[in-house]
């Protein structure tokens, strides 16, 4: 195996997500294991957040990275995902970061953050959650690959192109 990537679904989403799912294909084609934690229970956990149990999703993230093979890791996510997969980035260290739809700032939590590593981005000009101009002004000074797509916060009409700018 060439590395190992985590991909994290979505809020109220699921590792079996359509978009998690078609970058585990990318990465199982190009020789990389991977693997799609669960977060469904801690999403579930309204009584924490309306987001669910964030920190326990982050905790959960990490315990992924801690117990991966050896090799290079990959984080992917999406939206809520992407979030955790950035803040992530800055306590273990990884390859690289592929954010879709990630959220610049959720209420009272910290604003996005990432490590200083390669950062790929997939937004949606029309999300209806996250101003698509938010995510260009924060990828900017970070210098990372943005592609934005005519699409909507799901991005389901870009699964493909996820595919393929993940694979890339």
């Amino acid at each position: 195996m060439k590395g190992h990537c985590i991909l994290s679904h979505g809020f109220e989403s699921g590792p079996d997500a359509t978009k998690v799912t078609a970058l585990a294909e990318a990465a199982e084609a190009l020789g990389w294991s991977h693997e799609r934690p669960d977060y469904t229970d801690l999403d579930a956990r309204r009584e924490v957040s309306e987001l669910g149990d964030v920190p326990a999703r982050l905790q959960r993230l990490l315990a992924r990275i801690d117990a991966a093979p050896a090799g290079p890791v990959v984080l992917a996510g999406s939206s809520l995902g992407a979030w955790i997969s950035g803040f992530a980035s800055l306590q273990r260290p990884v390859r690289a970061l592929f954010l879709m739809a990630p959220p610049i700032q959720m209420g009272p939590a910290p604003r996005l953050d990432a490590a200083d590593i390669p950062l790929s981005i997939l937004h949606g000009w029309d999300d209806e959650l996250i101003p698509a101009g938010e995510v260009v002004a924060w990828a900017q000074p970070r210098r990372a690959r943005l592609l934005m797509v005519d699409d909507s916060h799901r991005l389901s009409a870009h699964v493909e192109a996820s595919r393929d700018a993940f694979a890339d």
